[in-house]
């Protein structure tokens, strides 16, 4: 029986597909594109079987479908593929610039002490006061289009702006700040708002969009709820909402040494 016989080739080629395949499993989690997903492996799944079978005819009209639904699945698929690119390129940026920071220390992006219990301030104040608040931390990644969509601020950090910014009367208060080089840079920016449908139902649309701008770029980003005044960490599309006695200065710290 030497279809069954199998060699270290095969063992690392099944090995590279199980892979690929726990990878896709684990970018489409959550999402609509998901329950298409699991047909398309069935689909494949049955051809493996009809043309170890040797049903031609059947091989044959699987074949072509399968075919034809590669170029559908580039359609089907295309925010997935776009947001695993960036996601990709994010990961490679973080590394490089890892890199380069550790051989030119004086590259490493740092915020004094004094910015961040200006910020650290605002926040908890703002989180005494169930106003609603979403600050977005630039990294590595260009936000130019993110910033386009806000008002250009460009001001020194201080606990006393960041609070009246974020004041439910102010104009600027919907939307997203901006802080990048140690600067209120932006306010009023809008951002993507993530469609992951494992999201829970309880977390509005600032959370939302803190989780999508952080899935596409490598920005992390501060929520403040509106109806709880709960504070959220949010980075790498993931949320932690912050529980009695975390500390949100080591938090912010570990988040801006990165």
């Amino acid at each position: 029986m030497d279809f069954i016989t199998i060699d270290i080739i095969d063992i690392i080629d099944i090995t590279i597909v199980a892979f690929i395949i726990w990878q896709i499993y684990r970018l489409l989690k959550g999402t609509a594109a998901m329950t298409i997903f699991l047909g398309i492996v069935l689909l494949y799944a049955i051809w493996i079987i009809v043309r170890v079978m040797h049903m031609e005819l059947m091989s044959a009209i699987m074949s072509q479908v399968l075919g034809v639904g590669a170029l559908a699945l580039i359609v089907v698929f295309q925010q997935e593929i776009r947001h695993y690119l960036l996601m990709i390129g994010n990961r490679l940026s973080r590394t490089s610039n890892k890199f380069l920071r550790n051989l030119f220390s004086s590259n490493k992006a740092t915020i004094s002490s004094t910015l961040l219990s200006e910020i650290v301030s605002a926040i908890m104040d703002m989180s005494s006061t169930k106003t609603g608040a979403l600050i977005v931390f630039q990294r590595t990644s260009d936000l130019s289009s993110i910033k386009e969509s806000g008002d250009l601020i460009n001001s020194e950090i201080s606990s006393r702006l960041i609070e009246t910014i974020f004041f439910k009367n102010t104009p600027l208060h919907d939307g997203a700040m901006i802080i990048s080089s140690g600067k209120i840079q932006y306010a009023r920016c809008v951002l993507p708002v993530s469609d992951n449908l494992s999201i829970p139902a309880s977390l509005g649309l600032r959370h939302r969009a803190a989780i999508g701008v952080t899935e596409q770029t490598d920005a992390f980003a501060l929520v403040v709820s509106e109806q709880t005044g709960r504070v959220s960490v949010v980075d790498k599309g993931e949320i932690m909402v912050l529980q009695a006695g975390d500390n949100l200065s080591e938090i912010l710290t570990k988040k801006m040494s990165w």
